[in-house]
């Protein structure tokens, strides 16, 4: 167990010039939590808070670091963090975005945190969809908790969440390592796992990818593709594959065996990624740096 690798702001947590924004936040990964929820709003649930998204404000989705989406938090209100913000005005995200976030005001605190790709079952009843929450290390309790920190009282009505969104069951979100080995121990169905309509083996792959990316601290948005990620079912390497979700199934047991995955080419974030919802290579200045 390692939680002293997660307790300072890396790479695309690390908000950098505007880590004065942080100052006066409490260090309570639930009020934390209360913050980021209104600092950001969910690109594909604006609606249900009766948004209707422009364009311009749909781009912001594709905002990789904390401290660019800081910045465009300030430029449009330099009220404290802490005073939400009205939910047109809020940077515009998904799942990862809540979660980076989260994660970093953690870290600025001193508390052990990182971001977990995975599966989430509370959404869509008989589907596990891809999702991002917060792990972090809760000293009382000698623990990793998840927390998700887009579920606010308004999304917890809306999908009937029953549970606390403080300490999210396992049992409820699966990281992508569990879930893997689960589909490969015909404990559990490739075809429940995914989004919108990619489901399947290859899959849950791509995201045991990103999972050993974030514990490596590179949390990469969700439609960035790179390495040994599969196009489909034909393309998984299932030897590869095996060998990594046991390290993202068990990130503590094998802490040296996640820095020393992230040095294989195939799977380590490279300069210039494949975005797959905007259809073309990008690249991230960001990992260049922290590469240099």
């Amino acid at each position: 167990m390692k939680p002293d690798f997660y307790r300072q702001p890396a790479a695309l947590s690390d908000p950098s010039s505007q880590v004065a924004l942080f100052d006066d936040l409490p260090g309570d990964a639930g009020a934390l939590s209360r913050i980021v929820q209104g600092l950001v709003i969910h690109q594909h649930i604006a609606s249900s808070y009766g948004i209707a998204l422009s364009q311009e404000k749909h781009a912001e989705v594709h905002t990789r670091s904390v401290e660019d989406m800081l910045k465009n938090i300030a430029a449009r209100d330099s009220a404290p963090l802490a005073d939400a913000r009205a939910p047109g005005d809020r940077q515009v995200g998904v799942c990862r975005h809540f979660t980076l976030m989260h994660v970093a005001m953690l870290r600025r605190k001193g508390v052990a945190a990182r971001a977990r790709c995975g599966f989430a079952a509370y959404f869509e009843k008989g589907r596990y969809l891809d999702h991002w929450v917060t792990e972090y290390w809760d000293l009382a309790r000698e623990r990793w908790l998840l927390v998700d920190a887009q579920l606010d009282r308004h999304q917890q009505k809306l999908f009937g969440i029953a549970f606390d969104p403080l300490d999210v069951p396992r049992q409820l979100f699966v990281v992508a390592g569990e879930a893997w080995r689960r589909c490969r121990d015909g404990k559990a169905d490739p075809r429940q796992f995914g989004i919108l309509d990619m489901y399947g083996l290859w899959f849950v792959a791509g995201n045991v990818i990103r999972d050993i990316a974030a514990l490596n601290n590179h949390e990469m948005l969700p439609w960035d593709v790179w390495g040994a990620m599969p196009r489909g079912d034909s393309d998984v390497d299932l030897e590869l594959f095996d060998r990594l979700a046991v390290l993202s199934g068990e990130p503590d047991r094998h802490f040296e065996g996640l820095g020393e995955a992230y040095r294989d080419s195939r799977v380590a974030v490279p300069p210039t990624v494949f975005n797959a919802v905007l259809g073309r290579p990008q690249e991230i200045a960001e990992i260049s740096a922290a590469m240099a």
